[in-house]
């Protein structure tokens, strides 16, 4: 069977085309796509979305949705994410991916905190248990506009979604280049905030192995492991020391 699934959160918006075998659930890519959009910028200061960003992020919409008809796609899940749930006039970008994706009815679907912190666990642990690495694993997804914090094994145990975000911190804190000390103090605080704020809901203490997912954890690992470009072979699974 062949899906599609697009994930268009505060800073990009990505594609995945797939086959799944139906018995062993087992998936193939076709087609993996990820572009910068910026769909949530200034929705921190504005409650907003921009308009030029909507316009930017419905044209990539079209071009996936080329590339699903292209292929064959039988069933397709848009999910929208931290921006589109903040956002007042999120009803405009809903109602222009309906028609950008046309005859193939897609309805996007702007998914609260909870559920992406659990589509971000279940899309990470699979390969864990797959390769031996022990449990409990504490999944953090560091967004544009929100990080996720969810513990468990198999299943969600606990999970927080909170307001902290790379693009979102960059927007309220960092407006200087190089950031001053004072601006680094600034976002640092509200992360500790955010710290504190999963430490209260979910038991870190429990934690086997902390996963990373995301821009900033794979920018930070291809750093570590002194990688010239992106190599996501290379990054996936791979281990890093504190």
């Amino acid at each position: 069977m062949r899906v599609g699934a697009i994930d268009c959160g505060t800073n990009s918006i990505r594609l995945l085309i797939a086959d799944i075998d139906p018995a062993t659930y087992a998936v193939r890519d076709i087609v993996r796509r990820m572009e910068v959009v910026r769909l949530g910028y200034g929705v921190d200061r504005t409650g907003r979305l921009d308009p030029e960003r909507i316009v930017a992020t419905l044209a990539m919409c079209r071009e996936y949705a080329a590339q699903c008809r292209e292929h064959g796609t039988v069933a397709i899940r848009f999910a929208a994410t931290s921006a589109s749930r903040d956002a007042s006039n999120a009803a405009v970008f809903v109602e222009g991916v309906q028609e950008a994706f046309g005859d193939l009815g897609v309805t996007p679907e702007v998914i609260s905190g909870a559920e992406e912190a659990a589509l971000s666990f279940r899309g990470a642990t699979g390969d864990l248990h797959a390769a031996g690495i022990p449990g409990p694993y504490h999944v953090v997804d560091i967004g544009g506009g929100s990080t996720e914090f969810v513990l468990g094994t198999t299943d969600v145990d606990a999970s927080l979604s909170t307001d902290v975000g790379c693009v979102r911190l960059t927007e309220r804190h960092l407006r200087s280049d190089p950031p001053t000390e004072a601006e680094v103090a600034a976002a640092r605080a509200d992360v500790e905030a955010a710290i504190n704020a999963a430490a209260d809901v979910v038991p870190l203490e429990r934690t086997a192995t902390l996963v990373g997912l995301a821009g900033s954890v794979t920018t930070v690992t291809a750093h570590a492991l002194a990688l010239a470009a992106y190599e996501p072979n290379a990054i996936h699974l791979s281990t890093l020391d504190a």
